[in-house]
């Protein structure tokens, strides 16, 4: 059911995203959230590639399975076709690094997001 909502979720933003232009295209957040501190860093891209380098001490958080939480993004960005580099640089408690994560992301797609002018990659025209 998570990696199902991932694949939805990454679907309906590759859709909403349409030709990707006019945006700043890179976006990136340290979020901490009380112990955990977690880097957040993506390129919307067309390319699909995610780095998930989080430890989760825990296996579950209330009836969430843990290992789902990486499941949820490897669809969402396979699907969304964006890269995606999430670290973890601190922290134990794996309710505080899963919320920094989504939390991270969200702040970094905003910024990704936002309205730029001008050409957003050289590729093809050099």
């Amino acid at each position: 059911m998570v990696e199902d909502v991932g694949i939805v979720l990454g679907e309906a933003f590759k859709r909403a995203l349409d030709k990707r232009e006019n945006i700043k295209r890179f976006g990136f957040f340290l979020m901490p959230m009380d112990d955990a501190l977690v880097e957040i860093a993506l390129d919307l891209a067309e390319r699909a590639f995610l780095v998930f380098d989080v430890e989760l001490n825990e296996s579950y958080v209330g009836k969430l399975e843990t290992s789902l939480i990486e499941e949820f993004w490897k669809a969402f960005t396979s699907h969304a076709f964006i890269t995606l580099h999430i670290v973890r640089r601190r922290g134990k408690n794996a309710h505080h690094i899963i919320e920094a994560i989504f939390k991270g992301v969200g702040k970094a797609l905003k910024m990704a997001l936002e309205e730029e002018k001008g050409v957003p990659s050289t590729k093809g025209v050099m």
